[in-house]
């Protein structure tokens, strides 16, 4: 029995990173004011072509694409005064293996949401304060470690980095696109992949730090409160 409670325990702190991680992937993905953000500052009015409310029209779109069941985009745009179809066959069939992606991201995140959710009502149904803080604690100290890590990663070497998850992710290279004449690239040049990295790196962080800071506070607390009685 008492092994059983150590796996579960075990468990649940092998999930938190894995939680807040895939959140903050989704949270990015979904983002529109990431999308602008990007747009922005790597000026890709200026390299597209297109105008602000076209760029729009491409996040919305990419958006709503990955939201849905449609297994091919269609994504129009004006350019020039005339309908300009964005993407060519090669970045379409790209995005349907990042969409692959998109679900797998989404499939461990509900089933990590799942487990830390019932994990903690039974905690707390059975009134085990303690070990659900000690989990916290665990948990929220492990994603903080495994961030540490990807930072320091992506400060070293960014692009290798960046490499290697492609090759890892997919059994093509439809990924290797070219910025000359492929609007995915040029809409979302490796600047953007950087910057969407670090605001993942920062919310999963903020999450770790909550949580584990909360669990850390109740134990503190905790012992305080014993202390005081003793």
């Amino acid at each position: 029995m008492r092994t059983f409670s150590v796996a579960i325990k075990w468990l649940f702190i092998l999930c938190l990173p894995f939680l807040l991680l895939t959140a903050s992937i989704s949270l990015a993905l979904n983002s529109f004011s990431l999308y602008k953000y990007g747009f922005e500052k790597y000026d890709v009015g200026q390299t597209t072509g297109l105008a602000d409310v076209e760029l729009d029209r491409a996040a919305i779109g990419l958006i709503n694409y990955f939201n849905s069941s449609e297994e091919y985009i269609s994504l129009s745009v004006v350019k020039d005064g005339q309908p300009f179809v964005l993407f060519n066959e090669r970045e379409v069939i790209h995005l349907m293996d990042v969409k692959g992606l998109i679900k797998l991201n989404n499939l461990i995140l509900l089933v990590t949401l799942v487990y830390v959710l019932g994990y903690t009502a039974t905690t707390l149904w059975q009134k085990d304060h303690n070990q659900l803080a000690w989990g916290l604690v665990g948990g929220g100290s492990l994603t903080l470690a495994l961030m540490i890590l990807l930072g320091l990663g992506m400060l070293l070497n960014f692009d290798q980095l960046f490499r290697q998850f492609h090759l890892l992710s997919f059994t093509n290279e439809l990924w290797l696109l070219n910025p000359a004449t492929d609007y995915l690239i040029m809409l979302f040049p490796g600047g953007f992949w950087y910057d969407a990295m670090i605001f993942c790196v920062l919310v999963t962080t903020a999450g770790a730090v909550l949580l584990g800071g909360t669990g850390a506070i109740y134990l503190r607390l905790h012992r305080n409160k014993i202390t005081a009685i003793q």
